[in-house]
């Protein structure tokens, strides 16, 4: 398998932010279906569409700049520092807004096709 270099500010718009995953192209550094990788920019404001319900992955939030607050049905998390981080399992509903500037980074496993956010 070749080796891929790139950059994650340019390059995440083409996937909504997602530079690892099933969904890039097989045969790939790119391509797995054992994780996915995430290089969020959200300017202050930016909120999740809807509730992320029924997950059945497990994820990893990493504040890179800015703060980030993630929402679950039963707490909120701000993240202020950088490298402040959240871990989540199946099954936690969550949303999200970006109350300043903010870059994130998310690792979620395992890669599954079809559930996306409507």
């Amino acid at each position: 398998m070749p080796v891929h270099v790139g950059n994650a500010h340019r390059d995440a718009p083409a996937e909504r932010g997602w530079l690892l995953g099933h969904f890039q192209p097989p045969g790939t550094p790119l391509h797995s279906t054992d994780v996915e990788v995430k290089w969020g920019v959200h300017p202050a404001g930016d909120r999740r569409a809807a509730w992320a319900i029924g997950e059945t992955r497990t994820a990893m939030l990493v504040l890179i700049s800015g703060a980030f607050t993630l929402e679950f049905r039963d707490r909120t998390v701000p993240l202020a520092v950088q490298g402040d981080y959240v871990v989540w399992g199946p099954g936690e509903d969550h949303t999200w807004h970006a109350p300043t500037d903010a870059v994130v980074l998310t690792v979620r496993w395992p890669s599954l096709p079809g559930w996306k956010l409507p």
